[in-house]
């Protein structure tokens, strides 16, 4: 079926939107027809027509998802896309698991509807997988971020929650790795086994083998019993290996011997055992880095980094804040602590804040002010002398006169942190990817991952640049 042949169903309570929606898909060729409620929009399914679905999840008579598995029963081969204003995690979930074409959360592009049609029309006729009866979600979720680099998160892991791929997780201290981890195993196929977290940084480089793969009796000196390890307590269910960076050497070594072949030998055993565990990685740390200067393994970064999420520092998402204060204001409250209101103004100077220790720094400081401040309404004044308190002393700025001579200090500083070592082979193209990774990220981030757009400002084709974001394990949020 050609695009020009395409008859297009459109359900959305808001007459608005539903009118701008129609016009903007008529201007592409499309046969629209359009309902703003659930009973109309299944009068119109009934009578067969209709080749692609776009429907908004709340209609004022129903939701949109519980009508799904009759409309698949009823039309197997319509693709359906659905547009959400809820914007949760839970929510991105839900559509992924109830077979939808593709979810998009509101607001978005009138671009990015048109195209989403344009590859649902060329799917007509193709096999989908079949929607889950998952039970028990709920309107709030484990994750609040309304902004678009959350929202991106929230579909990535839609995708991939209820698989057994590897995740890597990275992102600065404070963003919510483990929350994500948690959120990942907590509605995924694994969810009834258990989830056990190892902080890698934290274990002495001596005993990183044993806590992850356990000992026999007498394996060492002091090991005086048997003792399991957490890829044994993780049996079914997921294990979370914080701070992966940190690991040590050998340490690496076995880890990619478990991912390849699927089983683990404990210190001192004879016989290996099976793993059945989902591995979920993450770090602070730019591995990119540590693989050049020899501190961590290539491949087994290739194993970890199947499917790689970055957490946007908040600075990059202060939009959140708001929502977020709400937040950690309902916790605090439920928790027992005095409820309280932050005024516009306050949360204006809270996205004005830096937040050099991310989400984490941001909760610490509601719940700071909410025991502090004897008030009910919390202001902007309130909120900056709390900020003054903990505001660093700002060291002069360092001035680099061009990109060139940044990077001739951070390889200066590379080959003094060798010791008169020689580098590892290949440090040409090293400092090449070095440096293209966070171009290409960070022109992704600006473009919102229209690589189209990405690659027209970094002046290079876009296969070239779809080959060179698949070669480095960019994710692109597409």
């Amino acid at each position: 079926m050609t695009d020009k042949a395409a008859h297009i169903l459109v359900a959305e309570d808001d007459k608005s939107v539903r009118l701008v929606v129609q016009q903007a898909l008529a201007r592409q060729g499309y046969t629209v027809q359009s309902s703003g409620t659930a009973a109309g929009l299944w009068k119109l399914i009934e009578t067969g027509r209709g080749d692609v679905l776009i429907s908004d999840i709340a209609l004022p008579d129903g939701d949109a998802l519980d009508l799904l598995p009759r409309i698949q029963e009823q039309r197997p081969d319509m693709p359906v896309i659905v547009m959400s204003a809820r914007s949760t995690l839970l929510t991105a979930v839900k559509a992924q698991q109830t077979g939808v074409f593709e979810y998009l959360p509101k607001p978005f592009e009138l671009r990015s509807l048109v195209e989403a049609t344009s590859r649902a029309v060329t799917s007509i006729g193709q096999s989908r997988p079949a929607a889950s009866n998952q039970t028990g979600f709920e309107e709030s979720g484990p994750l609040v971020g309304r902004s678009r680099p959350m929202q991106d998160i929230f579909k990535a892991m839609a995708r991939v929650v209820s698989t057994d791929l590897t995740v890597l997780i990275t992102g600065e201290s404070g963003t919510g790795k483990e929350l994500v981890a948690r959120a990942l195993h907590d509605l995924g196929s694994r969810r009834s086994g258990p989830f056990v977290p190892i902080n890698m940084a934290a274990i002495p480089r001596e005993l990183v083998e044993s806590e992850l793969f356990g000992h026999e009796k007498g394996a060492f000196v002091g090991a005086d019993s048997q003792m399991t390890g957490r890829f044994e307590q993780a049996e079914g269910g997921s294990l979370f290996l914080d701070e992966v960076g940190d690991m040590p050497p050998e340490a690496q070594t076995r880890l990619l011997r478990v991912l390849q072949d699927g089983e683990y030998l404990p210190v001192g055993a004879n016989r290996p055992v099976k793993a059945n565990v989902r591995i979920i990685a993450a770090t602070n740390h730019n591995l990119q880095q540590l693989m050049q200067q020899g501190l961590f393994r290539e491949d087994l970064f290739y194993r970890l980094n199947v499917v790689p999420l970055r957490l946007p520092p908040l600075r990059e998402r202060t939009e959140d804040i708001g929502p977020l204060v709400s937040h950690f204001l309902k916790q605090a409250s439920a928790g027992g602590l005095p409820a309280k209101r932050f005024t516009p103004d306050a949360i204006r100077a809270l996205a004005d804040w830096s937040w050099p220790g991310n989400v984490r720094e941001l909760e610490n400081l509601v719940r700071r002010l909410q025991v502090l401040v004897g008030e009910d309404i919390i202001s902007a004044e309130m909120v900056e002398s709390e900020l003054a308190v903990v505001r660093p002393v700002e060291a002069p700025p360092i001035e680099v006169e061009s990109l060139s001579a940044s990077v001739d200090q951070h390889i200066r500083r590379y080959f003094g942190a060798l010791d008169g070592a020689v580098p590892p082979p290949g440090l040409h193209a090293r400092i090449l990817r070095e440096v293209e990774h966070p171009l290409i990220v960070a022109t992704l981030e600006i473009t919102r991952g229209n690589q189209v757009k990405a690659a027209e400002i970094l002046g290079i084709n876009r296969n070239t640049l779809r080959k060179r974001i698949r070669e480095l394990g960019i994710w692109s949020g597409r």
